[in-house]
């Protein structure tokens, strides 16, 4: 046995379910993501077991030993217990069998070449031996660690008939290929292109876990751009699939925003690992579509795009079975503020455009300001160094305005309530309009955020509007 392997195997628990299986003349195996994680010298705390017989009766077992809980699934034939820091989950050898219109198969004893062949990749069947006679020895039928050097995804068996019986693993084969940095086989790849339509019987959640990996890449445009390749972005994600393609007219043309939005992606994924400002890069264009105008003097236009999309960004969250929550409202924040800091740096930065960007972004200032600076994606390196030097003079007009104002998620000092007590009035549009003027006169510094201050401005407003004091 391989040295490394023999580390790899030296927790207490691979020796005690070698025991009990060579006790209870079960053969037990280590496989899948354990075994390739080793190889790519990716750490892994999830260890799945295959036994030829029953997986349910090894993992009852250990957990007797380890006076643990088991978890048991029998109508999958599985069961998953946690020992030693590690959630190791058990499964009796099977084959299994498809019907065209369900991911469920039907599940049939086997033996562990045929609970091989099931898997989806050739990279996640390979499997150790955990029996005392070959404790340690790798099978790997279909050359697991060929492709692995060689950095290929590809399919134990035919591609058609693996991706027609679980659609899902269409999704897999391009989220390893991303987070891998692996090519595709091109006979899988082509697979994928023929059966990507039967992605529409796997469910939106598992569709969304695999999209949510891809977007959480090192490079997650590598994902997009496979995703576009083999016909699956159409169907599970129309709207950013709209955004490839650059129409031209009267000479004028426009960038390709499918292009720019997976530039724009993978800038941010080098400064901030947040799931959900990812997103935010992925959806900041996603209106420019329904926007798009054409104008015979000034070319191409995109005018209220980040209104729109914001605007676009719930039904995009519901339909593709995403959070409906802060993260959604975080999304749909960004998307519609993400040209304020470029428009700042293109004019003059003047104090009142500040305080109003750092009320409306409040403590998701600095995540609005590295999506702005991701997305400039100019080839000109004149003008990406103007912006970014420009987007400096923002931030340091901020941070002194913050200093000074305290302008961040305040609220005017001015409330309805103090409006009507001292007025003795009920709930009326007067109140709204006060309010709004106070907040303006703050934000656009006419008056300083101070309760003296503001109450003074609510009498003079008052009694322009002919509202008196109750005595």
């Amino acid at each position: 046995m391989d040295n490394k392997v023999a580390e790899q195997l030296s927790l207490p628990v691979f020796r005690r379910i070698s025991s009990l299986a060579d006790s209870m003349n079960l053969r037990a195996f280590v496989v899948g993501g354990y075994v390739r994680d080793h190889y790519l010298g990716r750490p892994c705390t999830d260890i799945d077991v295959v036994v030829t017989g029953s997986g349910i009766q090894l993992a009852e077992a250990l957990a007797q030993q380890l006076h643990t809980k088991v978890s048991v699934f029998k109508t999958f034939g599985t069961a998953m217990l946690h020992a030693e820091g590690m959630e190791v989950e058990f499964v009796g050898a099977r084959r299994e069998s498809y019907s065209p219109d369900s991911r469920k198969p039907h599940v049939e004893d086997g033996t562990l070449e045929d609970d091989q062949r099931r898997r989806d990749f050739t990279i996640n069947a390979m499997a150790w031996s955990l029996n005392n006679d070959s404790f340690g020895e790798l099978v790997d039928p279909f050359d697991g660690t060929g492709d692995l050097h060689r950095r290929i995804i590809r399919t134990p068996c035919d591609p058609d008939i693996t991706f027609s019986d679980d659609p899902l693993r269409m999704m897999r084969g391009i989220r390893f290929a991303t987070q891998l940095g692996f090519d595709i086989d091109s006979n899988t790849f082509e697979a994928i292109k023929r059966n990507c339509q039967r992605i529409k019987i796997v469910s939106k959640e598992r569709i969304a876990a695999e999209l949510n990996k891809i977007v959480s890449a090192e490079r997650p445009s590598r994902g997009f751009r496979l995703l576009k390749e083999s016909g699956l972005l159409a169907l599970i994600f129309p709207e950013l699939d709209r955004l490839s393609g650059v129409e031209t007219r009267n000479g004028h043309g426009h960038k390709d925003n499918f292009l720019h939005t997976l530039k724009v992606l993978d800038n941010i994924s080098l400064r901030s690992g947040d799931l959900w400002l990812r997103w935010a890069a992925l959806l900041h264009d996603i209106a420019k579509p329904l926007t798009k105008a054409f104008d015979p003097e000034t070319g191409w236009t995109f005018h209220g795009h980040e209104v729109l999309g914001s605007k676009m960004v719930p039904s995009i969250f519901r339909a593709m079975k995403l959070p409906m929550n802060d993260r959604m409202k975080f999304v749909q924040k960004m998307v519609f503020l993400h040209l304020r800091p470029i428009i700042l740096s293109e004019d003059m930065v003047t104090d009142s455009a500040v305080r109003r960007l750092l009320f409306e972004a409040g403590d998701d200032i600095e995540s609005l300001m590295m999506l702005c600076e991701a997305d400039i994606t100019s080839g000109n390196d004149a003008k990406v160094k103007r912006y970014l030097s420009n987007f400096e003079l923002v931030r340091h007009k901020m941070k002194d305005l913050e200093e000074r104002d305290r302008i961040r998620n305040f609220q005017p000092p001015i409330t309805g309530d103090i409006i009507m007590q001292t007025y003795g009035i009920p709930p009326c549009s007067a109140i709204g309009r006060i309010k709004e003027r106070i907040k303006n006169a703050i934000l656009d510094g006419e008056i300083r955020n101070d309760y003296d201050e503001a109450y003074a401005m609510m009498e003079r407003l008052a009694a322009e509007m002919g509202i008196a004091k109750t005595e």
